[in-house]
């Protein structure tokens, strides 16, 4: 008699979206049965939002990936008032096991279920079976995170590398970090690898030039001015952004340089999320990968790396469906 399907939750929660889905395993394959995408600042809690999506169902287990640190079983997101009480779902939804994780390690242990056509190269390299692996991405903040070989499997290392100091390395970057720790106090690498630092790297360089009117009237009370910023600088219609896009990416190369060296990454080094697939043509164009090299005696050897970008929006997801499944295991 075969045995009946372990359907558990999974969760990918940012400060800007939500994505729930419930998944099993069918010959070997993960599946994933339904999905769903909520807005994330429309909810003060998770527990609500999960009763909502699963409409009466009740999951074997469930993990959820976090955009915060994670310590305990009741936590807030780091970029949002959001509050996550791991104990409270499972007693209000009937789920056995519920598990936390920093998003950027679901999105770790979801890299091995990625297609090859679901990672972009940004630089062919030897992968070193068994050798550690870099991960990190932009998006609401800057996700970092280390695997390393544990028994058979990668293992996840969470950090919160993204908020280490920034080290300018030229004159512009200089007058860029003192006019942000002028405004800000402490400039991390998340203050200007986001979604926000984007759009203050683009007004820091138009203090000094004159954007088009149509460029500020398009930000004018916008609700996501780094997707502006963004659209006019791949378009090239405004000459500022697209010199924020370029200088954003070199940025985002230099710290990805600073993890691989970090962690030593044979594994590979891999790009993951929002921001990186909508600017990939830009990432290959080179200022990127210029930036990730340029380590001095280290050039070489990074030049021998593969890099990555995870083009799946989903591959957090697909790590809280596999930790999940695990636990049915169990």
């Amino acid at each position: 008699m075969p045995s009946p399907i372990q359907t558990v939750l999974a969760g990918d929660v940012g400060g800007t979206k939500t994505l729930l889905a419930l998944a099993h395993w069918d010959a070997g394959q993960l599946c994933i049965e339904r999905e769903a995408r909520f807005i994330t600042g429309d909810y003060t809690a998770l527990t609500p939002m999960v009763r909502e999506f699963l409409a009466g169902a009740t999951p074997h287990a469930a993990c959820f990936g976090l955009a915060c640190p994670i310590s305990g079983r009741r936590i807030k997101l780091t970029n949002a008032e959001f509050w996550i009480d791991a104990d409270e779902i499972a007693r209000d939804c009937g789920i056995a096991q519920v598990r936390l994780l920093n998003d950027f390690a679901a999105i770790g242990y979801g890299l091995d279920a990625l297609a090859a056509g679901e990672l972009e190269i940004l630089q062919s390299g030897t992968i070193r079976p068994q050798a550690p692996r870099a991960l990190l991405g932009a998006g609401t903040g800057l996700g970092q995170a280390i695997l390393v070989w544990q028994n058979d499997r990668y293992e996840v290392l969470s950090t919160e590398g993204g908020h280490a100091d920034f080290a300018p390395v030229d004159e512009m970057q200089i007058e860029l970090w003192r006019a942000l720790g002028a405004q800000y106090g402490h400039v991390s690498y998340e203050r200007l690898l986001s979604g926000q630092g984007l759009n203050d790297i683009f007004h820091h360089l138009a203090a000094t030039r004159s954007p088009p009117s149509e460029l500020l009237a398009a930000l004018q009370g916008a609700a996501d001015p780094a997707a502006i910023i963004s659209e006019f600088g791949l378009s090239r219609r405004d000459s500022i952004a697209e010199e924020t896009l370029e200088l954003f990416a070199r940025i985002y190369g230099q710290q990805a340089g600073n993890l691989a060296l970090t962690t030593l990454a044979e594994g590979g080094v891999y790009i993951a999320g929002g921001i990186a697939p909508k600017l990939i043509q830009l990432l290959k164009a080179g200022g990127f990968m210029q930036a990730f090299r340029a380590k001095g005696r280290y050039r070489e050897w990074l030049s021998g790396l593969q890099v990555a970008v995870v083009m799946n929006p989903k591959a957090g997801l697909l790590g809280a469906a596999l930790k999940a499944l695990a636990a049915t295991d169990k």
